[in-house]
């Protein structure tokens, strides 16, 4: 065998190799399908976020202190972030307590000093800031893959949005469909308070996360 050939074999096998790697890891990286224990958990988040949408709620972004921990804004105010924290309070999750003690520990991994030019925690607003809950929930939950199939996305799960020029939305897909045959529907509040619609794919999808609790997730 020529040298020539032996060096081009051997580049050959390298990106073999490479690829093979990339794809193992890639694979690697989809979560295992749910537990019994973990779907009904899954089901319990996506009834306590529907039972949101029997809730009076005047979209209202201000700053507000607020206790800690189990601190939140008035009940007849909040905003898209306040609806995915009062599912999860009604499971006994404080996301305020949880969020807080890990931007505390891991500053530098949240934006809070790029973004909002802030240095320190403030248990006041970081778990109502979507672009935190997303961090948050890629590092205590599960990183789910974005996709167009409506069939990826299922009940419990969370989605983040951009909805235009960089302003962040969030909501929780729940377990009613708009039709028999059609897609799970979206638990969210963008405006006129909690509401069930099919907007899965409204918006640009930036983030799918399933979090299951401080002793469940990862």
């Amino acid at each position: 065998m020529s040298r020539t050939r032996l060096l081009f074999g051997l580049a050959l096998s390298t990106i073999i190799a490479t690829g093979l790697g990339r794809a193992g890891a890639f694979m690697q990286a989809s979560p295992a399908p749910a537990t019994p224990s973990e779907k009904a958990f899954l089901e319990k988040l996506s009834a306590a976020a529907v039972e949101r949408t029997h809730h009076t709620v005047r979209y209202d972004p201000k700053y507000v202190r607020i206790p800690y921990p189990g601190g939140d804004v008035p009940a007849d105010t909040g905003v898209c972030t306040d609806e995915v924290i009062r599912a999860y309070r009604a499971l006994d999750i404080d996301l305020q307590k949880e969020v807080h003690e890990d931007v505390a520990a891991h500053f530098s991994a949240y934006p809070n000093r790029i973004r909002w030019m802030e240095f320190s925690p403030d248990t006041n607003i970081d778990h109502r800031r979507v672009p935190n809950l997303m961090v948050f929930f890629s590092r205590k939950g599960l990183t789910l893959p974005i996709s167009t199939r409506a069939e990826d996305y299922g009940p419990g799960d969370l989605v983040t949005w951009d909805l235009g020029g960089g302003v962040p939305h969030i909501g929780i897909v729940v377990n009613h469909k708009s039709t028999p045959d059609g897609r799970f529907m979206v638990v969210h509040n963008i405006g006129q308070g909690p509401r069930m619609e099919d907007v899965l794919f409204e918006w640009k999808i930036t983030g799918h996360y399933r979090y299951l609790g401080p002793t469940r997730g990862n």
